[in-house]
């Protein structure tokens, strides 16, 4: 039997995050993987706000917000109010964060070689397939897909 979409992508990502996890504990370093791309996008040193940072790396406000709390509750971010509206926090990485840096880069440019190394023995870079099926339901989401799928599904029972 053949596992649905979400078994295969929940499965492929436990490979994966398990993996680079488990690099960043040989490492020694107390770091998940989920941090990096919020770690990414404040490594310019450039404060900003939740929004900005879920932009930035391109992931939901609400992944961002929960991220943002556990890194700053493990020393890796500072919060301060906003210049303009205190109510808006900015972001920026702690002196622990910075002082994490060096070693994160030389762990992320290992995880994009291993990532090169998985396309390059696929038929199809999964990369790539990634890519297109974001930009896929970017303009059509699952959500829609699923309705539309739903209605086909109850008109041929209608017409049978």
């Amino acid at each position: 039997m053949r596992q649905g979409l979400g078994t295969q992508l929940r499965h492929l990502i436990d490979l994966l995050d398990g993996a680079v996890g488990a690099a960043y504990e040989d490492a020694g370093l107390a770091y998940r993987p989920r941090y990096t791309p919020v770690m990414r996008a404040l490594e310019s040193g450039e404060p900003r706000t939740i929004g900005q940072i879920a932009e930035a790396a391109g992931i939901t406000q609400p992944a961002a917000t929960q991220t943002v709390a556990l890194m700053l509750r493990e020393g890796l971010l500072d919060a301060s109010p906003g210049v303009r509206d205190a109510r808006q926090k900015l972001v920026r990485l702690s002196a622990h964060g910075e002082h994490l840096l060096p070693q994160l880069r030389q762990c992320w440019q290992a995880t994009r070689a291993a990532a090169d190394s998985l396309d390059r023995d696929l038929p199809y870079p999964l990369s790539e397939a990634l890519a297109q099926a974001i930009a896929a339901l970017q303009t059509e989401s699952f959500g829609e897909r699923i309705r539309t799928a739903r209605a086909a599904t109850n008109s041929n029972k209608e017409t049978s």
